[in-house]
């Protein structure tokens, strides 16, 4: 009786195989699934994320993604899946990863920049350009406020800075304590406080500044630094971020970057949101990422 229990056993587990592999067959295209880059060339839109940034990426009034990220983005989705298009949502910087290791977007076209940390939970591409920091101020800049520094050394200043981004780590490498240092979910907001005396300056890349004092009269740019970390000098170099597993469409979308980035259509069509060919970087994705 125990023998042939074991046998029925062993002849339902055999049946059990051979039923799943019918029906996996009978699965079109197989049991294994496509991938990102499949999916695309299949006319399927690229997902990307964005944080309504300008000038590296924001969602316009009409519904189209646009700033230097989306726009790189559009181009290379025009060589790797031409029948596919750009389909765009914006969140927190913070939830961008979040997001992206969630499956809610293929990419983060947000400008954001390679750092070691960010490597250990995505894959970047090679970094389109390399820029400096500055700080939203109001006009005059009546703290005087002129990098992370400054900021620490002085007690009575205080910093906005907006969650999921570098600025928090250079308030916290350069002595900042948390009650001088507010964060923020978003850029809007951050301005906001400004605005409403809660905070004396917020940090952020150069061009964001830039673009925010030349945009209202109530905010002033303070000019451009490189940050000073532990003796070192740190330049942020932002790239187009993917999920560790969507290493095809890495490489497609990496290998269209290596074609354009630095020639002159390139900078025409970055011209608009301020980049320009100083701007081009000098290290690559995998050196950012091992520093």
């Amino acid at each position: 009786m125990v023998r042939k229990s074991s046998g029925l056993r062993q002849a339902a587990a055999v049946l059990a195989v051979a039923l799943a592999a019918t029906a996996a067959a009978a699965v079109p295209g197989g049991a294994r699934a496509q991938d990102t880059l499949e999916r695309l060339r299949d006319g399927a839109p690229l997902r990307i994320g964005v944080a309504n940034e300008r000038p590296y990426a924001w969602i316009d009034e009409t519904g189209r993604a646009t700033g230097e990220a989306p726009e790189i983005a559009r181009h290379v989705l025009g060589e790797i899946a031409p029948g596919s298009e750009l389909e765009a949502s914006a969140s927190d910087f913070g939830a961008l990863i979040p997001r992206l290791q969630a499956g809610e977007i293929d990419v983060i076209a947000a400008g954001m920049f390679i750092t070691p940390a960010r490597c250990t939970q995505v894959a970047f591409s090679d970094p389109t350009y390399v820029i400096g920091e500055a700080f939203a101020v109001n006009p005059g800049n009546p703290k005087n406020v002129t990098d992370y520094q400054s900021i620490s050394a002085d007690e009575s200043v205080t910093v906005g800075l907006i969650a999921g981004t570098v600025e928090y780590n250079y308030a916290l490498v350069t002595g900042i304590p948390a009650d001088r240092a507010l964060l923020y979910r978003s850029f809007e907001r951050a301005i906001q406080g400004l605005k409403a005396g809660e905070v004396d300056a917020v940090g952020l890349t150069s061009l964001t500044a830039k673009g925010l004092a030349a945009g209202d009269p109530a905010v002033e740019a303070t000019a451009q630094f490189y940050p000073t970390l532990d003796g070192e000098e740190v330049k942020g170099y932002g790239g187009f971020a993917f999920r560790k597993d969507d290493e095809a469409l890495r490489k497609a979308f990496q290998a269209a970057l290596d074609g354009f980035l630095g020639s002159d259509a390139h900078w025409q069509l970055v011209a608009p949101f301020g980049f320009t060919p100083d701007m081009a970087p000098d290290k690559t994705a995998e050196a950012l990422c091992d520093s």
